[in-house]
């Protein structure tokens, strides 16, 4: 893929080397009953340590980066540009609207959002909480190794996806998805999830199109890279590798068939009007 470190987006927040752990917190309780300790003579310090632990999150700094996961951070951020141009004039020129810049949070082994504390073993995710995107660069030796994607447009396929969740936040399509959980039955919630991250890979794929046509980013095998991410990160995929069969009324995500097919819509369109994976007569 094409691209320039100069291009790197603001919008990142570089978390990397940030270790959260956890630790002793104060809280109100605490301190009325240091209070209370000093006035009758008593030692603080004594009562504190026979009370229970308050669990709080800190960040504290580990090793130093490599040299190769800073070019990954560059080559993220600039990722994220080509998409925020994209969604910039799409949602001006079809939507009416302004588009609303995601934050991309970089991070190592476990992170603090406002959907809970999350590690690296999630993978990437969007949190409509906060409207951030969460990476742990160790993701792309994972695509590399275990799911058998190299190649850096596979990474840029899953930056966009995440960004492709955003869009779907600021569209309201999350937010109906989400009040439906409790009032539906368990396989008809999965079906709507399994609609959301097809959506989602379809908006990658409308990114691709459009970030072509402005900045002609895409090389030879670029496109293949991200359809064998897709393939890989499949619902029926995943379960045979880990389980040796498959359950599909357990899926969430779609399977690799449909999660290519419907990146590569978007891919060939770039028309966000073919999108609407949930009126779909077939995924």
């Amino acid at each position: 893929m094409r691209w320039s470190k100069q291009d790197k987006s603001r919008n990142v927040d570089d978390r990397r080397g940030k270790n959260v752990k956890t630790g002793v917190g104060i809280g109100l309780g605490t301190i009325v009953i240091f209070i209370i300790a000093t006035l009758l003579g008593e030692d603080p310090g004594r009562l504190m340590e026979q009370l229970p632990a308050q669990q709080q999150t800190q960040q504290t700094q580990s090793s130093p980066r490599s040299a190769a996961e800073d070019e990954l951070a560059d080559f993220v951020g600039a990722v994220l540009t080509y998409n925020e141009e994209v969604w910039d004039k799409l949602f001006q020129e079809q939507l009416g609207r302004t588009y609303q810049k995601p934050v991309l949070v970089l991070f190592t082994d476990k992170v603090q959002t406002a959907c809970g504390l999350s590690g690296a073993a999630t993978g990437p995710f969007y949190c409509p909480g906060d409207q951030k995107l969460y990476i742990d660069l160790s993701f792309y030796q994972e695509l590399k190794n275990r799911f058998k994607a190299p190649g850096d447009f596979a990474m840029a396929y899953v930056v966009a996806h995440e960004v492709g969740h955003h869009v779907q936040f600021l569209l309201g399509i999350t937010q109906e998805v989400h009040q439906k959980r409790n009032r539906i039955a368990k396989a008809e919630y999965n079906r709507l999830s399994v609609c959301m991250e097809l959506q989602a890979d379809f908006l990658a794929g409308v990114w691709a199109h459009h970030a072509h046509q402005a900045r002609n980013i895409l090389e030879e095998g670029d496109i293949e890279e991200a359809l064998r991410a897709a393939h890989a990160i499949g619902d029926d995929h995943i379960q045979m590798q880990s389980r040796g069969y498959v359950v599909p009324e357990s899926f969430t995500h779609g399977t690799s068939e449909q999660r290519m097919r419907w990146f590569r819509k978007g891919l060939e369109s770039g028309d966000l009007r073919l999108g609407d994976t949930f009126a779909a007569k077939s995924l």
